[in-house]
């Protein structure tokens, strides 16, 4: 089942949706009125509600990006076993990093806070807020939208735009770029935007675990 092509108008709305939440964000950042992983989390799920409503009420539902709630269950199965072949070339990967003479932790550890209660606030917005809200809009709509010029436009251009929104001040993003093919291809090869959500939540759970293991042992 292949994902379906998204209409202009519907990107052009997302993205005006995520434009105000963003703006939004920074003001109450910036007046400090929530803690700022707070206030990423709330909205991150406020981007992702408002383009489910705009797909419900401009298009065809949530099934026009992948989403019915009868592919739940049967995406969130298919997830588990992407996750885990994934997982298994992950490991093989460290296994040749650390036969190499590298740690591969310190290439992709994630600066958590200090207190217990700020790193379970972490683990919610960015090991599931955050991925939710990302697959809605880089592949439920823009993989959608980049679909109508060929399966290699939409893979490469969406993890493009997904890994230049992530890209650090300084070095390359791998873990993002790597994640970010994954992601659609998972999403092409299923068409049920269920299972890269469930490998991104839980490819973002792995790399705060091993971080979190890392800051305590250090």
């Amino acid at each position: 089942m292949a994902a379906k092509t998204i209409e202009t108008k519907i990107l052009f709305l997302s993205l005006t949706v995520i434009l105000c939440a963003e703006v939004g964000t920074r003001a109450l950042v910036s007046e400090g009125m929530l803690p700022p992983m707070l206030t990423l989390g709330a909205a991150r799920l406020a981007e992702a509600v408002l383009i489910l409503f705009v797909v419900s009420i401009f298009d065809e539902g949530t099934s026009s990006i992948g989403l019915a709630p009868h592919q739940i269950v049967a995406g969130l199965k298919k997830g588990l076993i992407w996750s885990a072949v994934f997982g298994m070339l992950a490991f093989l990967g460290f296994v040749i990093l650390y036969a190499r003479g590298l740690n591969p932790v310190t290439l992709i550890k994630a600066p958590l806070p200090a207190h217990a209660q700020g790193v379970a606030l972490f683990f919610l917005v960015g090991g599931l807020v955050a991925p939710v809200a990302e697959e809605v809009f880089f592949r439920g709509i823009l993989y959608g939208f980049l679909r109508r010029w060929g399966v290699v436009s939409a893979i490469i251009g969406s993890t493009l735009v997904f890994v230049l929104a992530h890209a650090p001040s300084t070095g390359l993003p791998l873990i993002q770029a790597v994640g970010g093919l994954v992601f659609a291809l998972a999403y092409e090869v299923e068409g049920n935007l269920t299972v890269p959500i469930t490998i991104h939540s839980l490819g973002n759970m792995a790399i705060f675990a091993l971080s979190l293991g890392f800051q305590l042992s250090s």
